[in-house]
């Protein structure tokens, strides 16, 4: 299966084409801009497809178990939904029908700090999830929206620590700059007073403390979320970390980035068995998912293209997305000789 004929690349096409014929320019523009526009896209894909694989032989009897552990948490399969804001613009229930679609396939969702949606309500479908946090301007307030997380059920945080900034060619599609929509976020879980302290003002940059401090509020652990180097993850593990996501925020970050696929191998190195290695950003296929288990990761996030998903199909076309990629996954897998993803050792020849 080459990466063009894949169904999950030929749907995932389609469905961005019927979701910015139905979404606002400005909302279809802000879910789909990439740092240095479409070669920062093109860069993830071509990085992802240019992994070649080393098939076993001989290996007996294949059993094809895909279920695996995240931080403790078992799911169906090595797919989990990323975090993602202003999903009730895609669809008004926005995370509640995401995480509708992710208990349907067994699978984890990431719960964005800009979520317009109260926690209880997305917890409220049965899926396990995962607060992304952003540090605010204000200290305290950050502190009670993570209290207010983990009293509904989220069961780690991913401290995000990339600093996205769209480039500016078409201001229009930033959310504060959006008109009076629907699906306008505005950091649901926050009181009014709280929003008042930190909208407009300057947020902090993370550090290594940070860690430490969010874990000793929620008691949860802690992930960090955009590392790309392997000494900032062995730096992020060193200080409490119990995992890290290599992530250029679906390719926001930097103009010019490397590839986070690019990155993982490195990180996984520096990391060792001391802590969870994920990856998002380009992620399309079942082929990219079995490649980013043979370098190490524990599994993969994926957003874009859920997000196009919820807007033309609400939970049912993410369930079904979500269906056909661990179906294209399972094949992959298959075809590769192991019994399982825990025997994936030198699918991928590393040089």
């Amino acid at each position: 299966m080459t990466a063009d004929s894949a169904p999950t690349r030929r749907l995932v096409a389609e469905l961005e084409e019927r979701a910015r014929e139905a979404l606002p320019w400005f909302v279809a523009d802000y879910y789909g801009a990439v740092a240095g526009g479409r070669s920062e896209r093109d860069a993830d894909l071509a990085a992802w497809d240019a992994i070649r694989f080393r098939p076993a032989a001989l290996r007996g009897e294949l059993d094809g178990d895909t279920t695996t552990t995240v931080l403790g948490t078992e799911v169906r399969g090595p797919v989990l939904i990323a975090p993602m804001a202003q999903q009730n613009a895609a669809d008004p229930r926005g995370e509640i029908a995401m995480a509708e679609a992710a208990a349907r396939a067994g699978t984890l969702l990431g719960v964005s700090t800009n979520t317009a949606l109260p926690f209880e309500r997305i917890a409220a479908a049965g899926a396990p999830w995962w607060f992304q946090v952003y540090l605010l301007a204000d200290r305290d307030v950050t502190h009670a929206l993570i209290e207010r997380a983990a009293s509904n059920g989220a069961r780690a945080l991913m401290l995000t620590v990339e600093m996205p900034v769209l480039r500016g060619e078409r201001p229009g599609i930033e959310p504060l700059t959006w008109p009076e929509i629907p699906g306008k976020a505005r950091l649901g879980n926050l009181t009014e007073q709280e929003r008042a302290l930190v909208l407009g003002r300057p947020v902090p940059n993370p550090g290594l403390d940070d860690i430490g401090r969010l874990r000793s509020v929620s008691g949860l652990p802690v992930l960090v979320k955009g590392v790309l180097r392997g000494e900032d993850a062995r730096r992020a593990v060193d200080a409490g970390a119990s995992g890290v996501v290599v992530s250029t925020h679906g390719g926001r970050r930097m103009d010019g980035s490397i590839t986070a696929v690019g990155a993982l191998a490195e990180v996984v190195d520096a990391v060792g068995a001391d802590a969870e290695v994920y990856i998002d950003s380009g992620v399309r296929t079942g082929r990219h998912v079995l490649a980013a288990l043979a370098l190490g990761a524990r599994a993969v996030f994926v957003g874009r293209p859920l997000m196009w998903a919820l807007a033309v199909g609400g939970a049912d076309e993410v369930a079904g997305l979500l269906g056909l990629l661990d179906r294209e996954f399972r094949v992959m897998l298959q075809q590769s000789g192991a019994a399982s993803i825990r025997d994936l050792g030198g699918l991928v020849a590393r040089s």
